[in-house]
Protein backbone atom coordinates (compact mmCIF):
# COMPACT_ATOMS: atom_id res chain seq x y z
CA UNK A 1 0.00 0.00 0.00
CA UNK A 2 3.04 2.42 1.00
CA UNK A 3 4.52 2.07 -2.48
CA UNK A 4 1.39 2.77 -4.39
CA UNK A 5 0.59 5.64 -2.53
CA UNK A 6 4.35 6.70 -3.00
CA UNK A 7 3.38 6.14 -6.96
CA UNK A 8 0.59 8.13 -6.86
CA UNK A 9 1.90 10.96 -5.16
CA UNK A 10 4.95 10.82 -7.46
CA UNK A 11 1.98 11.25 -10.22
CA UNK A 12 0.17 13.89 -8.62
CA UNK A 13 3.79 15.98 -8.40
CA UNK A 14 4.51 15.36 -12.37
CA UNK A 15 0.95 16.68 -13.36
CA UNK A 16 1.22 19.54 -10.88
CA UNK A 17 4.93 20.41 -12.21
CA UNK A 18 3.58 19.95 -16.01
CA UNK A 19 0.00 22.29 -14.99
CA UNK A 20 2.56 24.91 -13.73
CA UNK A 21 5.03 24.93 -16.65
CA UNK A 22 1.62 24.67 -19.40
CA UNK A 23 0.86 28.52 -17.49
CA UNK A 24 4.15 29.67 -17.02
CA UNK A 25 5.71 28.58 -20.45
CA UNK A 26 3.16 26.89 -22.85
CA UNK A 27 5.64 26.80 -25.75
CA UNK A 28 8.00 24.67 -23.45
CA UNK A 29 5.36 22.23 -21.91
CA UNK A 30 3.93 22.14 -25.76
CA UNK A 31 7.74 20.83 -26.76
CA UNK A 32 7.59 18.25 -24.23
CA UNK A 33 3.90 17.06 -24.15
CA UNK A 34 3.52 17.05 -27.95
CA UNK A 35 5.48 14.42 -28.95
CA UNK A 36 3.82 11.98 -26.71
CA UNK A 37 0.50 13.09 -27.75
CA UNK A 38 1.54 12.15 -31.59
CA UNK A 39 2.87 8.43 -30.42
CA UNK A 40 -0.40 8.23 -29.08
CA UNK A 41 -3.07 9.50 -31.70
CA UNK A 42 -0.74 8.51 -34.46
CA UNK A 43 0.36 4.98 -33.70
CA UNK A 44 -2.98 3.63 -36.31
CA UNK A 45 -1.52 2.73 -39.62
CA UNK A 46 -2.93 5.32 -41.86
CA UNK A 47 -6.19 4.21 -44.28
CA UNK A 48 -8.06 7.86 -44.96
CA UNK A 49 -11.25 9.39 -44.41
CA UNK A 50 -13.95 6.97 -45.45
CA UNK A 51 -17.83 7.01 -45.20
CA UNK A 52 -18.07 4.13 -43.49
CA UNK A 53 -14.85 2.47 -42.44
CA UNK A 54 -13.87 0.89 -45.53
CA UNK A 55 -11.85 2.46 -48.02
CA UNK A 56 -13.43 2.10 -51.91
CA UNK A 57 -10.23 1.28 -54.26
CA UNK A 58 -9.85 1.92 -57.31
CA UNK A 59 -10.22 5.67 -57.14
CA UNK A 60 -6.46 6.63 -58.38
CA UNK A 61 -4.42 5.65 -60.69
CA UNK A 62 -0.54 6.54 -61.89
CA UNK A 63 -0.60 8.03 -65.24
CA UNK A 64 0.78 10.78 -67.35
CA UNK A 65 -0.91 14.12 -67.14
CA UNK A 66 0.66 16.09 -69.71
CA UNK A 67 1.17 19.30 -66.93
CA UNK A 68 4.88 19.71 -66.01
CA UNK A 69 5.88 19.64 -62.08
CA UNK A 70 9.11 21.03 -63.25
CA UNK A 71 8.90 24.07 -61.70
CA UNK A 72 7.74 22.93 -58.40
CA UNK A 73 11.15 19.95 -58.12
CA UNK A 74 13.39 23.38 -59.57
CA UNK A 75 12.30 25.16 -56.40
CA UNK A 76 12.45 22.37 -54.06
CA UNK A 77 16.14 21.71 -55.16
CA UNK A 78 17.00 25.72 -54.90
CA UNK A 79 15.39 25.79 -51.59
CA UNK A 80 17.19 22.87 -50.62
CA UNK A 81 20.46 24.20 -51.94
CA UNK A 82 20.39 27.62 -49.64
CA UNK A 83 20.50 25.76 -46.58
CA UNK A 84 23.23 24.80 -44.10
CA UNK A 85 23.80 21.27 -43.83
CA UNK A 86 22.03 21.34 -40.09
CA UNK A 87 19.29 23.00 -42.01
CA UNK A 88 19.17 20.19 -43.93
CA UNK A 89 19.38 17.60 -41.95
CA UNK A 90 16.13 18.96 -39.71
CA UNK A 91 14.89 19.63 -43.02
CA UNK A 92 14.92 16.27 -44.86
CA UNK A 93 12.29 13.07 -43.95
CA UNK A 94 11.81 9.84 -46.21
CA UNK A 95 9.16 9.95 -48.81
CA UNK A 96 6.57 7.53 -46.22
CA UNK A 97 7.77 9.24 -43.01
CA UNK A 98 5.34 9.61 -40.79
CA UNK A 99 6.05 13.64 -40.86
CA UNK A 100 3.61 14.23 -43.29
CA UNK A 101 0.90 12.90 -40.94
CA UNK A 102 2.27 15.42 -37.63
CA UNK A 103 0.53 18.08 -39.08
CA UNK A 104 -1.42 20.36 -36.87
CA UNK A 105 -3.49 23.51 -36.91
CA UNK A 106 -2.96 24.66 -33.13
CA UNK A 107 -0.25 26.77 -32.35
CA UNK A 108 1.38 24.89 -29.50
CA UNK A 109 1.53 21.87 -31.72
CA UNK A 110 5.60 20.94 -32.28
CA UNK A 111 7.10 21.46 -35.29
CA UNK A 112 9.19 19.69 -37.45
CA UNK A 113 11.86 21.01 -40.37
CA UNK A 114 13.50 24.36 -40.80
CA UNK A 115 11.49 27.62 -39.58
CA UNK A 116 11.26 30.79 -41.07
CA UNK A 117 12.76 32.66 -37.82
CA UNK A 118 15.64 30.86 -38.24
CA UNK A 119 15.98 31.66 -42.15
CA UNK A 120 18.31 34.36 -43.80
CA UNK A 121 16.55 36.61 -46.77
CA UNK A 122 17.52 34.63 -49.31
CA UNK A 123 16.46 31.43 -47.76
CA UNK A 124 12.90 32.84 -46.89
CA UNK A 125 12.58 34.11 -50.39
CA UNK A 126 13.27 30.17 -51.94
CA UNK A 127 10.94 29.15 -49.39
CA UNK A 128 8.52 31.40 -50.60
CA UNK A 129 9.02 30.38 -54.15
CA UNK A 130 8.81 26.69 -53.05
CA UNK A 131 5.24 27.53 -51.70
CA UNK A 132 4.35 29.53 -54.91
CA UNK A 133 5.60 26.93 -57.09
CA UNK A 134 2.68 24.45 -55.65
CA UNK A 135 -0.12 26.86 -55.48
CA UNK A 136 -2.67 29.35 -57.74
CA UNK A 137 -1.85 33.15 -57.26
CA UNK A 138 -4.89 33.47 -55.87
CA UNK A 139 -3.96 30.33 -53.52
CA UNK A 140 -0.22 31.77 -52.51
CA UNK A 141 -1.93 35.72 -51.77
CA UNK A 142 -4.36 33.51 -49.41
CA UNK A 143 -1.59 31.49 -47.67
CA UNK A 144 0.65 34.86 -47.55
CA UNK A 145 -2.32 36.52 -46.03
CA UNK A 146 -3.15 33.99 -43.18
CA UNK A 147 0.77 34.47 -42.13
CA UNK A 148 0.14 37.95 -41.68
CA UNK A 149 -2.76 37.52 -39.74
CA UNK A 150 -0.97 35.38 -37.51
CA UNK A 151 1.10 38.71 -37.13
CA UNK A 152 -1.75 40.68 -36.73
CA UNK A 153 -2.94 37.90 -33.52
CA UNK A 154 0.51 38.28 -32.33
CA UNK A 155 -0.01 41.75 -32.18
CA UNK A 156 -3.04 42.07 -30.89
CA UNK A 157 -1.95 39.31 -27.83
CA UNK A 158 1.61 40.80 -27.25
CA UNK A 159 2.56 37.11 -27.41
CA UNK A 160 5.50 36.62 -29.92
CA UNK A 161 6.54 33.49 -28.02
CA UNK A 162 3.20 31.64 -29.77
CA UNK A 163 1.88 33.82 -32.61
CA UNK A 164 3.27 35.23 -35.23
CA UNK A 165 3.81 35.84 -38.71
CA UNK A 166 7.13 33.69 -39.45
CA UNK A 167 6.14 31.02 -36.94
CA UNK A 168 5.68 28.45 -39.77
CA UNK A 169 7.86 25.52 -40.76
CA UNK A 170 8.71 23.43 -43.97
CA UNK A 171 9.66 19.93 -44.41
CA UNK A 172 11.15 18.11 -47.88
CA UNK A 173 10.13 14.52 -47.64
CA UNK A 174 11.99 12.17 -49.94
CA UNK A 175 14.10 14.11 -52.69
CA UNK A 176 13.20 16.29 -55.79
CA UNK A 177 12.90 14.13 -58.61
CA UNK A 178 11.22 13.49 -61.87
CA UNK A 179 10.31 10.14 -61.85
CA UNK A 180 10.34 9.31 -57.67
CA UNK A 181 8.32 10.25 -55.25
CA UNK A 182 8.59 13.07 -53.08
CA UNK A 183 6.48 15.97 -51.18
CA UNK A 184 7.07 18.91 -49.33
CA UNK A 185 4.95 20.43 -46.58
CA UNK A 186 3.91 23.68 -44.88
CA UNK A 187 3.48 23.41 -41.32
CA UNK A 188 1.98 26.18 -38.93
CA UNK A 189 -0.66 27.57 -36.91
CA UNK A 190 -3.93 28.27 -39.28
CA UNK A 191 -2.06 26.87 -42.37
CA UNK A 192 -1.09 23.75 -43.28
CA UNK A 193 0.05 22.51 -47.35
CA UNK A 194 0.93 18.95 -47.99
CA UNK A 195 2.27 18.79 -51.76
CA UNK A 196 2.90 15.31 -52.89
CA UNK A 197 4.48 14.57 -56.12
CA UNK A 198 4.71 11.87 -58.60
CA UNK A 199 6.07 12.60 -62.30
CA UNK A 200 3.71 15.00 -63.34
CA UNK A 201 0.77 14.28 -60.67
CA UNK A 202 0.35 15.92 -57.33
CA UNK A 203 -1.95 15.83 -54.96
CA UNK A 204 -2.46 18.67 -52.94
CA UNK A 205 -4.16 17.28 -49.53
CA UNK A 206 -4.42 17.91 -46.46
CA UNK A 207 -4.38 21.29 -46.77
CA UNK A 208 -5.71 23.78 -43.97
CA UNK A 209 -6.57 27.38 -44.68
CA UNK A 210 -8.17 29.46 -41.69
CA UNK A 211 -7.61 32.39 -38.89
CA UNK A 212 -8.69 34.24 -35.91
CA UNK A 213 -9.31 37.07 -36.63
CA UNK A 214 -10.14 36.52 -40.47
CA UNK A 215 -9.10 40.23 -41.39
CA UNK A 216 -7.01 42.71 -39.82
CA UNK A 217 -9.19 46.34 -38.67
CA UNK A 218 -5.97 47.93 -37.19
CA UNK A 219 -2.16 47.91 -37.26
CA UNK A 220 0.40 47.26 -39.21
CA UNK A 221 -1.64 44.46 -41.28
CA UNK A 222 -4.65 46.68 -41.72
CA UNK A 223 -6.49 45.96 -44.31
CA UNK A 224 -5.88 42.35 -45.04
CA UNK A 225 -8.83 39.40 -44.89
CA UNK A 226 -9.46 35.97 -46.32
CA UNK A 227 -11.99 33.67 -46.94
CA UNK A 228 -14.64 36.16 -47.63
CA UNK A 229 -15.16 34.68 -51.37
CA UNK A 230 -15.88 31.09 -49.61
CA UNK A 231 -17.83 32.35 -46.92
CA UNK A 232 -20.21 34.40 -49.70
CA UNK A 233 -20.16 31.37 -52.50
CA UNK A 234 -21.43 29.48 -49.77
CA UNK A 235 -24.39 31.26 -48.77
CA UNK A 236 -25.23 31.81 -52.59
CA UNK A 237 -25.11 28.61 -53.33
CA UNK A 238 -27.44 27.15 -50.26
CA UNK A 239 -29.78 30.73 -50.81
CA UNK A 240 -30.32 29.35 -54.87
CA UNK A 241 -31.70 25.94 -53.19
CA UNK A 242 -35.62 25.35 -53.04
CA UNK A 243 -37.16 24.82 -49.95
CA UNK A 244 -37.15 21.38 -50.39
CA UNK A 245 -33.63 21.15 -51.47
CA UNK A 246 -32.92 22.93 -48.62
CA UNK A 247 -34.71 20.70 -46.41
CA UNK A 248 -32.04 17.96 -48.07
CA UNK A 249 -29.18 20.02 -47.57
CA UNK A 250 -29.59 21.61 -43.84
CA UNK A 251 -28.69 18.66 -41.77
CA UNK A 252 -28.57 21.06 -38.51
CA UNK A 253 -30.69 24.23 -37.97
CA UNK A 254 -28.31 25.02 -34.84
CA UNK A 255 -24.66 25.86 -34.61
CA UNK A 256 -23.51 25.38 -31.34
CA UNK A 257 -20.00 24.11 -31.94
CA UNK A 258 -17.77 23.44 -33.98
CA UNK A 259 -17.76 20.84 -36.84
CA UNK A 260 -14.87 20.13 -39.36
CA UNK A 261 -14.15 16.58 -39.22
CA UNK A 262 -10.82 16.58 -41.13
CA UNK A 263 -8.64 18.79 -38.75
CA UNK A 264 -5.07 17.33 -36.86
CA UNK A 265 -4.48 13.69 -36.53
CA UNK A 266 -7.97 12.57 -38.28
CA UNK A 267 -6.73 10.85 -40.89
CA UNK A 268 -8.40 7.64 -40.78
CA UNK A 269 -11.68 9.55 -39.51
CA UNK A 270 -15.07 8.49 -41.06
CA UNK A 271 -17.48 11.49 -42.35
CA UNK A 272 -20.48 9.90 -43.18
CA UNK A 273 -22.21 11.02 -46.72
CA UNK A 274 -25.20 13.31 -45.88
CA UNK A 275 -27.38 15.84 -47.69
CA UNK A 276 -28.17 17.03 -51.34
CA UNK A 277 -26.44 14.96 -53.92
CA UNK A 278 -25.39 17.77 -56.55
CA UNK A 279 -26.48 16.14 -59.25
CA UNK A 280 -29.70 16.67 -58.23
CA UNK A 281 -29.42 21.10 -58.98
CA UNK A 282 -30.25 22.94 -61.85
CA UNK A 283 -28.10 24.15 -64.38
CA UNK A 284 -27.59 27.89 -62.16
CA UNK A 285 -27.67 25.79 -59.43
CA UNK A 286 -24.62 23.73 -60.27
CA UNK A 287 -22.87 26.67 -61.73
CA UNK A 288 -22.81 28.00 -58.21
CA UNK A 289 -21.67 24.33 -56.86
CA UNK A 290 -19.15 24.49 -59.14
CA UNK A 291 -17.66 27.73 -58.80
CA UNK A 292 -17.81 27.15 -55.18
CA UNK A 293 -15.64 23.90 -55.31
CA UNK A 294 -13.19 25.79 -57.63
CA UNK A 295 -12.40 28.24 -55.47
CA UNK A 296 -10.89 25.58 -52.94
CA UNK A 297 -9.46 23.66 -55.75
CA UNK A 298 -8.07 26.69 -57.25
CA UNK A 299 -5.99 27.05 -54.56
CA UNK A 300 -3.86 24.42 -56.51
CA UNK A 301 -1.40 25.57 -59.33
CA UNK A 302 -2.93 25.75 -62.55
CA UNK A 303 -2.95 22.67 -64.92
CA UNK A 304 -3.25 20.37 -61.89
CA UNK A 305 -5.96 22.48 -60.46
CA UNK A 306 -8.39 21.88 -63.59
CA UNK A 307 -7.08 18.01 -63.33
CA UNK A 308 -8.75 17.80 -60.09
CA UNK A 309 -12.01 19.65 -60.84
CA UNK A 310 -12.36 16.73 -63.69
CA UNK A 311 -12.03 14.06 -61.15
CA UNK A 312 -14.44 15.92 -59.09
CA UNK A 313 -16.61 16.32 -61.80
CA UNK A 314 -16.46 12.01 -62.72
CA UNK A 315 -18.11 11.77 -59.29
CA UNK A 316 -20.91 14.22 -59.70
CA UNK A 317 -23.60 12.11 -59.14
CA UNK A 318 -21.92 10.79 -55.73
CA UNK A 319 -21.16 14.59 -54.31
CA UNK A 320 -23.37 15.96 -51.41
CA UNK A 321 -23.16 19.56 -49.66
CA UNK A 322 -24.14 19.40 -46.04
CA UNK A 323 -24.92 22.61 -44.30
CA UNK A 324 -24.96 23.40 -40.55
CA UNK A 325 -26.59 26.60 -38.75
CA UNK A 326 -28.25 29.35 -40.49
CA UNK A 327 -28.22 31.04 -43.99
CA UNK A 328 -28.81 34.42 -43.84
CA UNK A 329 -26.59 37.21 -44.43
CA UNK A 330 -24.92 37.20 -40.72
CA UNK A 331 -25.39 33.65 -39.84
CA UNK A 332 -22.87 31.41 -38.81
CA UNK A 333 -22.53 27.65 -40.08
CA UNK A 334 -20.89 25.01 -41.80
CA UNK A 335 -20.76 22.90 -45.09
CA UNK A 336 -19.29 20.35 -46.35
CA UNK A 337 -19.15 19.22 -50.10
CA UNK A 338 -18.04 15.78 -50.20
CA UNK A 339 -17.54 12.86 -52.38
CA UNK A 340 -15.26 9.64 -52.99
CA UNK A 341 -12.43 11.93 -54.24
CA UNK A 342 -12.75 15.11 -52.06
CA UNK A 343 -13.87 16.45 -48.79
CA UNK A 344 -13.99 20.19 -48.44
CA UNK A 345 -15.19 21.79 -45.56
CA UNK A 346 -15.77 25.06 -44.28
CA UNK A 347 -16.57 26.09 -40.73
CA UNK A 348 -17.01 29.08 -38.39
CA UNK A 349 -15.44 28.00 -35.18
CA UNK A 350 -15.57 29.14 -30.86
CA UNK A 351 -13.52 31.25 -30.06
CA UNK A 352 -9.67 30.47 -28.59
CA UNK A 353 -6.90 33.49 -28.70
CA UNK A 354 -10.03 36.51 -28.61
CA UNK A 355 -11.82 34.82 -26.32
CA UNK A 356 -15.61 35.59 -25.76
CA UNK A 357 -18.68 33.41 -26.07
CA UNK A 358 -18.02 29.78 -26.39
CA UNK A 359 -20.17 29.89 -29.63
CA UNK A 360 -18.79 29.76 -33.38
CA UNK A 361 -18.01 33.23 -34.45
CA UNK A 362 -17.58 34.47 -38.30
CA UNK A 363 -14.09 35.73 -36.66
CA UNK A 364 -12.41 32.11 -36.32
CA UNK A 365 -12.62 30.32 -39.20
CA UNK A 366 -11.39 26.74 -40.44
CA UNK A 367 -11.00 25.17 -43.75
CA UNK A 368 -9.94 22.23 -44.73
CA UNK A 369 -9.75 20.13 -48.20
CA UNK A 370 -9.02 16.57 -48.15
CA UNK A 371 -8.98 13.41 -50.29
CA UNK A 372 -10.93 10.81 -49.09
CA UNK A 373 -10.43 6.75 -49.66
CA UNK A 374 -6.85 6.98 -48.76
CA UNK A 375 -4.91 9.53 -51.07
CA UNK A 376 -4.11 12.12 -49.04
CA UNK A 377 -0.46 12.84 -49.38
CA UNK A 378 -0.70 10.97 -52.21
CA UNK A 379 -0.64 7.62 -50.01
CA UNK A 380 -2.99 5.69 -52.56
CA UNK A 381 -0.21 6.51 -55.54
CA UNK A 382 2.95 5.98 -53.55
CA UNK A 383 1.64 2.54 -52.56
CA UNK A 384 0.91 1.39 -56.11
CA UNK A 385 4.58 3.21 -57.13
CA UNK A 386 6.10 1.07 -54.47
CA UNK A 387 4.47 -1.98 -55.59
CA UNK A 388 6.44 -1.60 -59.15
CA UNK A 389 9.45 -1.43 -57.38
CA UNK A 390 11.62 -4.72 -57.79
CA UNK A 391 12.05 -6.64 -53.81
Amino acid sequence: MKIILTILGGLAAVVILIVLLAVISPMTASGLLWPVVERVVLREPFVGITSDGQVREGLFEISATGVSTAPVIDAARTFLDTLTEDQRSEALFDVDDLEWRRWANVHLSARQGVGFLEMSDAQKESAFALIRSGLSARGYQTARDIMRLEGHLADLMDNYDEYGEERYWITVMGKPSETEPWGWQLDGHHLIVNFFVLGDQVVMTPTFMGSEPVRATSGRFAGVSILDEELGAGLDLINALTEEQRSIAIIDHDKTANNNYGELFSDNDIVPHEGLVLSDLDERQEKLALELIGLYVGNMRPGHAELKMTEVIRHWSETRLAWVGGTGPEAVFYYRIHSPVILIEYDHQTPVALGGPDMPTREHVHTVVRTPNGNDYGKDLLRQHLLTIPH
